[in-house]
């Protein structure tokens, strides 16, 4: 660090004009030591501050708490790109994974802990029950959520403009009414769907509410069966059965996590299974169109770099829409499941999902 702050120094005796160059010469050496003095002190007010920010930032070790709400592909994908976004930063940063298993009363004591540990550097709370949690104990600690639908509806933010206080974060609010549209060039016929979710989740209830008004819209039928576990979530996919004629999964975090039970009753009795969560595809629904959620985690690790490497304050920070985010929508489907469930996909929709960058499962 030494010889780069000389090499600097040297830099800006070539960037001062040569008249000035000429009164410093005048003035002797003593008036030469204190214009280099003025000079370099001028640079490091205005530009060196940022430099030694950022080297100090790349040799400080950090630590971050996450607590998310539940384990499922979308949100371990949100994680990894979160990871790989400060690691190609040039942070380095141990990690403290701390998993709620669907229950809000250990998310609260997940966030509790992490308010009375001062070892943290930067809370990144996935889900929006998790984020609820982290933002109402811990007030002396960056919080940067992720994956939340409604983050002003569930109190986290007072709106997408940077809020003042010590959160900041990332809305993945889906597009529901373009999904139902894609969906139904699927099954053109279906007049009723059923969902699977739960109502204690805020995201899930925004979701929801997004999902009723799209298929109204359109003079369709939604079958609405709640959960407060993913112990029920197969009695509550088999409640479906004979009642729909299609099944939608939104972002519902408990839903999502045992949708393996959803796969086995839509197989079963040959329902359409579709999802939003693109990693749903895998594991036995139809189609998803979504975002890449690896991407969106990626994003939202900006907002974390600017904390820990630039000195910002989450107040002072925007929340991201991940809606912003180019080239973050993809089309998923898989032609396997589409015959399980006795339904085509056409050409068109295989060459849209090929063309998103998005996977067909054959």
């Amino acid at each position: 660090m030494s010889n780069q702050l000389v090499t600097i120094k040297d830099m800006i005796f070539n960037w001062v004009p040569v008249e000035i160059k000429t009164v410093r010469l005048k003035g002797g050496k003593m008036h030469k030591l204190i214009f280099k003095t003025i000079v370099i002190m001028t640079f490091i007010g205005f530009g060196l501050t940022s430099i030694l920010n950022v080297a100090f930032a790349a040799q400080k070790k950090y630590k971050i708490g996450v607590t998310v709400i539940v384990s499922h592909p979308a949100l371990e994908g949100v994680q990894k790109g979160f990871e790989q976004a400060l690691k190609d930063a040039g942070l380095d940063v141990t990690y403290d994974y701390q998993n709620a298993q669907g229950d809000m009363a250990t998310a609260h004591a997940i966030a509790q802990k992490f308010a009375q540990d001062d070892s943290f550097d930067l809370i990144h709370a996935i889900a929006t029950p998790t984020a609820q949690a982290a933002c109402k104990l811990i007030k002396d600690k960056p919080v940067v959520y992720d994956s939340v639908t409604d983050p002003v509806g569930a109190g986290l933010v007072k709106s997408f403009a940077p809020d003042g206080r010590n959160v900041t974060g990332l809305s993945d609010e889906w597009d529901i009414d373009l999904q139902i549209s894609t969906y139904l060039q699927v099954v053109p016929t279906a007049k009723t769907w059923g969902t699977v979710y739960n109502a204690g989740d805020a995201n899930s209830l925004k979701s929801i509410s997004l999902t009723r008004a799209a298929l109204e819209k359109r003079n369709l039928k939604l079958i609405e069966i709640t959960v407060s576990s993913s112990n029920e979530v197969y009695a509550a996919a088999q409640s479906l059965a004979g009642r729909v004629d299609a099944i939608y999964i939104s972002s519902d975090n408990i839903a999502v996590s045992a949708f393996e039970a959803i796969t086995r009753v839509a197989n079963q009795h040959k329902i359409p299974l579709f999802a939003g969560d693109t990693g749903s595809v895998a594991r036995g629904a139809i189609m998803a169109l979504g975002y890449n959620y690896y991407k969106t985690g990626y994003a939202c690790a900006q907002l974390a770099i600017q904390i820990l490497r630039d000195g910002k304050k989450p107040g002072d920070l925007a929340s991201i829409r991940v809606a912003d985010i180019e080239d973050i929508l993809e089309l998923h489907l898989s032609v396997i499941n589409a015959k399980t469930q006795n339904v085509t996909l056409s050409d068109s929709l295989i060459q849209r999902a090929q063309k998103s960058g998005g996977k067909v499962y054959q």
